[in-house]
């Protein structure tokens, strides 16, 4: 089984001034900043017949290059429990068009459609449990100014997530061009 989602990779100097954000949570389990990314189509598990027809279906997706730039800090909560700590994503509707025709993809190779709407995020870190709330609000108050790029998209990817005792490790397995 393949453990498979579809992002767009971040340029090394974005990485970079994200790891610099990476500190001063308790609690928190910070991405390396070798695997900051930005998820389109989290897929899941699937076995190596259903991922070629993934492949097959992302290569049909047509959509123009486009540049982004990230913009502030935020989270991600689940009723009580704080989840994930992210940087955003300023708004291109691009990149929503992107998002929208793998999704497309995915669900024509026989995933079940995303149930939840697409938020355009980096995920920081994430919290097995609540963060002290005052760092946290501190945190996202110091870097709500926060910004980097924008950079040029060229390509979105499908990546192979190997998970492990000190969290993911992606593996690019296709790239597929923008026009």
């Amino acid at each position: 089984m393949l453990r498979l989602f579809v992002g767009l990779a971040l340029p090394a100097e974005a990485r970079q001034r994200l790891a610099f954000l990476c500190a001063g949570v308790p609690k928190a389990r910070w991405v390396a900043p070798e695997s900051l990314h930005l998820a389109l189509r989290f897929i899941g598990e699937v076995d190596e017949i259903q991922a070629e027809a993934i492949d097959a279906n992302l290569l049909a997706v047509r959509a123009p290059a486009f540049d982004l730039a990230l913009s502030g800090v935020g989270t991600f909560e689940q009723g009580r429990r704080m989840r994930v700590l992210w940087a955003g994503i300023e708004h291109q509707p691009v990149l929503d068009h992107l998002q929208a025709k793998v999704e497309s993809a995915a669900v024509r190779a026989g995933l079940a459609p995303e149930g939840r709407k697409f938020s355009a995020h980096v995920t920081l870190a994430r919290f097995k449990e609540n963060p002290p709330r005052d760092r946290l609000a501190a945190f996202v108050l110091h870097n709500a100014s926060f910004r980097a790029g924008p950079f040029a998209v060229r390509e979105f990817i499908l990546y192979r997530s190997h998970l492990g005792r000190e969290g993911a490790h992606y593996e690019a397995l296709a790239e597929y061009p923008l026009q």
